[in-house]
């Protein structure tokens, strides 16, 4: 390695093939960048020592041969790559390639598998919910009033197509009190349920993940289920109409209030929005997913150093992606906002687990894969 000055001198004197002679008679002149101009002769003694080669240097025809092509490659628009991007490594694209395969063996986005699922009671039978249900009296009053203020935060329609061309329709009631809070629980639990089956299928095919002790599986499993079932919600987010095409399933947000007050009021809604809005490819949103799986600090993680490694693989494996696939410097900070989401993904975690475990509390709902993920216990 030299400097491009050091380059053209050393050229020159070649091909001048002149006999230089130390001024100084000495020819043990110190070179350094201040002083090399002073003695061409130990200048060039140097240029030998480090190395530097006269058969290394190009003949006029190839330089000129060189020239061309950069040329030819601006004309064409391929020049070199910017400072700070390069190509995927090809384990990068193994990676990458690996964790797509396992994302197609284990999503369905048109949800086909998705049946035998309970519907909200006055959906299913127009009968009305079970008396059981209703708002309790006494010391369980305040509780009940919490649970009720956290399901009605967020009101869901439910649009169901038939088979046979029918529709089905369910509005949550309008004042959102009382025994009507619960009636589409069961139908998320089963909903809920099916996605969960498909991220744990989708973390067994990864080899990565099959390399893990089980009990690191395990852990692994139950902190990032709900994370990885969100972002693959967003994949068929419509932000236009703020609804879940699920296939003949559609799931469209209430909001009475009108307008984004909602939006900006609650996280979930907010986090689909904002994701939505960077139009990510299939593969980031794949590797959002490994991402967030391989998180070393789940609870009772014991590997943590080998999942800390992976992660930080999928996250170098992702910024690469960006820099290859996506125009700059239009999409400079993007690797940054996945990663920002990412983060804030992990607080809606941690406050949709305490908000399951109070509705669960009071009213049990959850499916034995459900409370097995979340460490709910049986009674």
């Amino acid at each position: 390695m030299t400097c491009e000055g050091c380059k053209g001198f050393f050229r020159r004197a070649m091909k001048r093939n002149a006999r230089l002679r130390c001024p100084f008679r000495k020819g043990t002149c110190e070179i350094t960048r201040k002083t090399r101009r002073q003695c061409q002769a130990c200048r060039l003694r140097k240029c030998l020592e480090s190395g530097m080669k006269k058969e290394m240097i190009m003949s006029d025809a190839a330089v000129e041969q060189r020239r061309a092509l950069i040329k030819r490659k601006k004309r064409e628009g391929v020049g070199p790559q910017p400072a700070g991007v390069r190509g995927l490594t090809e384990e990068q694209r193994r990676t990458i390639s690996e964790l797509m395969d396992a994302q197609m063996k284990t999503f369905d986005t048109t949800f086909s598998h998705f049946k035998n699922f309970r519907l909200p009671e006055m959906l299913s039978s127009g009968r009305e919910v079970p008396e059981s249900l209703q708002a309790p009296s006494g010391e369980e009053a305040a509780k009940w009033n919490q649970i009720r203020e956290d399901l009605c935060s967020l009101k869901i329609s439910l649009q169901l197509r038939g088979e046979d061309g029918s529709i089905w329709n369910y509005k949550p009631p309008a004042d959102g009190r009382g025994k009507e809070s619960f009636s589409l629980l069961p139908h998320m639990a089963d909903m809920s349920t099916y996605m969960f089956k498909g991220i744990i299928n989708f973390a067994k095919v990864i080899s990565y993940f099959r390399d893990l002790p089980i009990e690191d599986q395990i852990s692994l499993l139950k902190g990032a289920a709900l994370e990885l079932c969100l972002l693959r919600f967003n994949t068929v987010f419509n932000a236009e109409t703020g609804t879940w095409e699920c296939g003949r399933l559609s799931y469209c947000l209430e909001d009475p209030a009108g307008g984004f007050q909602q939006l900006l009021l609650d996280p979930v809604l907010k986090f689909h929005y904002m994701l939505k809005k960077l139009q990510l490819h299939k593969e980031e949103y794949v590797l959002m997913q490994a991402i967030s799986l391989f998180s070393p600090d789940r609870p009772g993680v014991v590997q943590r150093s080998v999942v800390d490694q992976l992660q930080e693989r999928f996250a170098i494996t992702l910024k690469a992606y960006i820099e290859c696939h996506r125009p700059q410097p239009a999409h400079r900070f993007l690797f940054l906002k996945i990663m920002a989401l990412l983060t804030e993904l992990r607080s809606i975690n941690a406050q949709h687990t305490q908000q399951l475990l109070r509705i669960q509390d009071i009213h049990p709902f959850a499916t034995p894969l459900m409370r097995e993920l979340f460490s709910i216990a049986d009674g």
